[in-house]
């Protein structure tokens, strides 16, 4: 009698069972997805009634500012105010952001020389020139060099 006889009529449940195990790890997986979906399309929808918000009431200040400008300077004057103010506003605001990335590497070296090894740390920008020129096969065979 072999011994994986008794066990033969046993192997379509393990089948049936790993199959089961499946299905019920894709349904959870699939259910946890849609949920995480859900809570982050909202989050992207409330992001984007904010920023729509922030703009209205950014246009909403540029304008009083326009406006109350505009009672002792004619319109024209009024808006060029306001124009430059929004722009050095953008200014400041694009120069925050790059103070923001972290120090920026010199182009050139003042008073000094160059370093031996780029600032990435990754070794020699070239290889290093040999003193004399490579020697091929033909060169070795003549007595006079």
């Amino acid at each position: 009698m072999n011994r994986s006889q008794p066990l033969d009529h046993l192997e379509h449940l393990d089948k049936e069972l790993v199959e089961e195990l499946a299905q019920v790890a894709r349904v959870t997986v699939r259910e946890e997805l849609r949920e995480q979906t859900r809570k982050q399309r909202r989050t992207a929808v409330l992001y984007g009634a904010s920023g729509a918000a922030a703009l209205y009431a950014g246009g909403a200040v540029v304008l009083a500012v326009g406006l109350a400008l505009a009672i002792g300077l004619p319109g024209w004057a009024a808006a060029l105010i306001t124009g430059a103010l929004m722009a050095a506003v953008a200014y400041a605001l694009r120069a925050g952001a790059r103070a923001g990335r972290g120090p920026h590497p010199p182009h050139r070296v003042v008073g000094g020389a160059p370093p031996v090894a780029p600032p990435g740390g990754l070794g020699m920008p070239y290889p290093p020139v040999p003193k004399d020129p490579p020697r091929t096969p033909a060169d070795m065979d003549e007595p006079g060099r």
